[in-house]
């Protein structure tokens, strides 16, 4: 793995530049789709915007938004692959060169456990100071080491929910009470159009990992039964885009179910992510 090092420094570093300037090509496809179908003469003008904003964005690699997030990372490993600590040192080290060369916005509390709640430290200069999430980690059908990195705002993350739904072994029950939540998150967030961000698990911390993978294994493309049905529920309430009103209050949502135990609830977590995340880029790593 050494002998890969610097090229996994690379490697991550550009994929995180792009997570942060670059909407995937369903994205895209999502928001001219509708473009398309919007009727409101507002609420298709910010559509536009936000595609125009994407796009050149893109064309600089520059930041998407202000608010250039906190990585959240994925890593994927193959049947005959290996992490070491070697791996994760550059995955670190490619983060850091990331959030300077995006450059990343210097958000990163100094201090002591007091002084980052209270924000009594200051803010620490360098865009690198901003430390990723925990790496969640799970096994993939090929033989690879992938790793998928996305940019948080703060946004959809004081908008978002994770709590427990009494499901009266009805899934009605838990897809009412999804549909409820996201209609006060997305009309509070402000920057729609929104992906619904949802995972389901037996813990809070298994609802949130299911919420990270429904981001990196959703698809603008594909709906399943239950994400179409809550994306039409939520557009029925025509918040809109930046909440002017029309019929593209979300654009898709993205569910992952995860395992479930014999209980009266289910630990549901929800993300109404902002106009421009996912901000997500994924990237195939050298390994031995």
């Amino acid at each position: 793995m050494n002998d890969h090092y610097d090229e996994i420094v690379s490697l991550v570093r550009d994929t995180l530049v792009k997570a942060g300037s670059t909407f995937r090509q369903d994205k895209k496809e999502a928001y001219q789709r509708a473009i398309g179908k919007e009727t409101d003469p507002n609420a298709k003008w910010v559509l536009e915007k936000i595609l125009e904003n994407a796009e050149v964005a893109e064309q600089n690699h520059s930041p998407l938004c202000d608010d250039t997030g906190i990585p959240h990372l994925l890593l994927e490993v193959g049947d005959s692959c290996s992490i070491s600590g070697s791996l994760l040192d550059a995955i670190r080290e490619g983060v850091e060169e990331g959030l300077r060369l995006l450059p990343g916005r210097p958000m990163a509390i100094i201090g002591n456990d007091s002084q980052r709640l209270d924000q009594s430290g200051g803010l620490d200069p360098d865009s690198a100071a901003v430390q990723p999430a925990p790496i969640l980690i799970r096994k993939c059908s090929d033989n690879a080491v992938r790793l998928h990195i996305m940019m948080f705002g703060g946004g959809p993350a004081i908008r978002a929910k994770t709590y427990r739904v009494f499901h009266k072994h009805n899934t009605d029950v838990v897809l009412d009470e999804i549909v409820n939540w996201a209609k006060e998150g997305v009309s509070q967030l402000g920057c729609s159009p929104c992906t619904l961000a949802i995972g389901i698990g037996r813990s809070h911390y298994e609802a949130a990992s299911m919420m990270l993978q429904a981001q990196v294994d959703g698809r603008y493309d594909v709906q399943s039964e239950m994400e179409q049905l809550i994306t039409d529920r939520v557009n029925q309430e025509h918040i809109g885009p930046l909440g002017l009103g029309g019929r593209t209050s979300v654009l898709a949502t993205f569910l992952k179910v995860g395992p479930q135990r014999a209980s009266g609830v289910r630990i549901v977590c929800v993300r109404p992510t902002c106009c421009f995340e996912p901000r997500i880029a994924s990237v195939d790593l050298p390994h031995s």
